[in-house]
């Protein structure tokens, strides 16, 4: 099976992950939650190429970003379909001061960041219905300083399908917390999208490596399509 990430391995490389026994699946559970990680303006951007938005949106994906909401919006259907529950996160600023490190990192206008400004919104193709929980982070991870956690175990949670961007930032540093908390995880690979194509690759990569199943949209379909006959 060619992966993603095929092109960017050297014959060594190969034979290390080979040999390291790297990539096993480690399988979802039976209690799944699905994770949206950060659909917001400032994230998403405008459905165009990612150059032609960078004045309005300089951390927003463009058209790559906009190319997952079709998979996104089928996951979350199914997933209110089968009464799977979903969180969705914020990246909002509470005030307007650069504590994030990805902000003292980019050296840019915070303001835009901060909770209330029109950038901070959930695009209005997948907002949020009233059964779902929206948490807000002002960091990388969805676990940092968020109640993330408390929400998982009160709903029985073992397992995370996640979504959103972007893939080498937001997404990898909330999986590799979710998994070192002891939560199953699978990214799906046609429902993340990354601002630098290398940084996609790269931690799709490295979180199939060591962290996660990587997997497509039609195989989580498939997993949850399963999990509701077995309800029955």
């Amino acid at each position: 099976m060619t992966r993603i990430w095929d092109e960017l391995l050297s014959e060594t490389d190969k034979l290390v992950i080979e040999r390291g026994g790297y990539g096993k699946s480690r399988g979802l559970g039976k209690s799944p939650l699905l994770l949206i990680i950060d659909p917001q303006y400032n994230y998403m951007g405008e459905n165009v190429p990612i150059e032609e938005q960078l004045h309005k949106y300089p951390s927003g994906g463009g058209e790559k970003a906009w190319a997952t909401l079709d998979n996104v919006k089928q996951l979350k259907a199914l997933a209110d379909e089968v009464g799977i529950p979903t969180i969705y996160t914020r990246n909002v600023q509470k005030k307007s001061i650069q504590f994030d490190s990805f902000a003292l990192k980019a050296n840019r206008d915070n303001s835009n960041y901060v909770d209330g400004m029109p950038g901070t919104m959930i695009i209005d193709e997948l907002l949020p219905s009233d059964k779902d929980i929206v948490v807000d982070k002002s960091y990388a991870s969805a676990f940092f300083g968020t109640p993330l956690i408390s929400y998982l175990v009160k709903l029985g949670v073992d397992s995370l399908i996640v979504v959103g961007g972007s893939t080498g930032g937001c997404v990898r540093a909330t999986i590799v917390d979710a998994v070192t908390h002891n939560f199953n995880v699978a990214i799906v690979e046609d429902a993340v999208y990354d601002r630098i194509e290398l940084s996609h690759k790269a931690a799709l990569l490295d979180l199939w490596m060591k962290y996660c199943d990587v997997v497509p949209t039609e195989d989580i379909k498939e997993y949850l399509l399963n999990l509701k006959t077995a309800v029955r």
